[in-house]
């Protein structure tokens, strides 16, 4: 197949610090590559990957430099390009949320749309009753609830390269935060945690512009004076084998609908169990007994961590690879870029119209 990755333009594709959407478009994307298609990725300029780049933009842009900035007219301009090579692909997979709705409803059935935020906003249902013709992916089945009616075509959960992060055997005595600091993802209740299981916590976390009061008023005053806990800040690729897989658990204690959350399987990759509050996909991703633990309240997370660091982290690791490594995640999608190309109107094949051609067989076994 011929297929081309829209991704934000946010972070670099993978992201040199912090970032989700779009690591997992890298992931997918080499991915997708690796099992013999012919992928374009759009993206920021120092992106990496296998596939052909085209740049959407020099430089992503939450790390450019620059004081005056659009996304607005960036992500416009990348999808003006898209736009203009569509003829050329298959299939045209976006992670843009629905910015690029009013210039592809022609071509709507050739395209998909993975939504990798939270889906409850005020204004979000006026545009997808309005642009109903697309078809939607979810990166949970708890993230639907905000569009139920949404024109969902399939749920893929997130999954990283099997090589990406190493295993680790033991951990270091340690519990640790991964992410970034804000209100809902409460580093504050892992802090509490922390302390009053006895163990020493590191916060490997970014820290935005909006959440810098939050970090400075909430935050910092739990951590001042305070050797047990150890704020690092925003770490790369490389750092999170060596923090995540010498901790004795990672605590995921949010207070929002989490649609998806890479750094729990990032902790499994690592052999590392999970604790999680029951929230959003949590109930999805760690299986209890095995993985980690779901919690409900703090007196609850502080009783999970010893039966955490008592799970076995080679079977932790063992379910990471059956359940979220990167081809898995690609051949789900290479599943739901089938069922589109097989229900595309026969006239589609008519090369004038698409890349296709009228002897190419629209069958699983032909992307498989």
């Amino acid at each position: 197949m011929k297929i081309a990755q829209v991704a934000p333009l946010y972070e670099a594709v993978p992201p040199l610090l912090y970032g989700g959407t779009e690591r997992v478009v890298a992931y997918l994307t080499d991915a997708l590559v690796e099992l013999g298609h012919d992928v374009t990725l759009f993206a920021s300029g120092e992106s990496k990957t296998l596939a052909t780049l085209s740049p959407g933009r020099d430089q992503a842009i939450r790390l450019d430099p620059a004081g005056l900035k659009s996304d607005l007219a960036a992500h416009m301009a990348m999808l003006s390009e898209v736009r203009r090579r569509a003829h050329e692909f298959d299939l045209i997979h976006f992670h843009t949320d629905m910015i690029q709705f009013p210039l592809f409803e022609d071509m709507a059935h050739r395209t998909l749309t993975t939504l990798h935020g939270r889906l409850d906003l005020k204004d979000l249902p006026a545009v997808y009753e309005r642009w109903p013709m697309y078809p939607m992916v979810s990166i949970s089945d708890d993230q639907r609830r905000g569009l139920p009616f949404a024109n969902w075509a399939g749920t893929v959960q997130h999954g990283l390269p099997a090589n990406l992060l190493n295993f680790s055997p033991t951990g270091s005595g340690y519990l640790a935060f991964l992410g970034r600091i804000s209100p809902e993802k409460r580093p504050d209740r892992a802090i509490a945690i922390a302390k009053a299981a006895g163990l020493p916590l590191k916060i490997a976390a970014k820290v935005d512009a909006a959440d810098k009061q939050y970090f400075a008023e909430v935050i910092e005053p739990l951590i001042a004076g305070d050797p047990s806990i150890e704020f690092i800040g925003e770490i790369n690729e490389q750092q999170k084998s060596v923090f995540l897989g010498n901790a004795e658990a990672l605590l995921f204690p949010i207070d929002w609908p989490e649609p998806f959350g890479l750094v729990m399987i990032e902790a499994m990759a690592c052999g590392t169990p999970v604790i999680a509050w029951r929230n959003g996909s949590t109930t999805e991703v760690i299986e209890p007994g095995e993985t980690g633990y779901l919690v409900d309240s703090l007196e609850a997370a502080v009783a999970a961590v010893p039966r955490a660091r008592a799970l076995d982290r080679a079977a932790i690791r063992a379910r990471f690879e059956l359940r979220f490594s990167a081809v898995a995640m690609a051949r789900r999608y290479v599943t739901l870029y089938g069922d589109r190309l097989a229900s595309l109107p026969f006239g589609e094949t008519d090369p004038a119209d698409s890349p296709l051609t009228s002897g190419d067989d629209l069958t699983l076994a032909r992307i498989a």
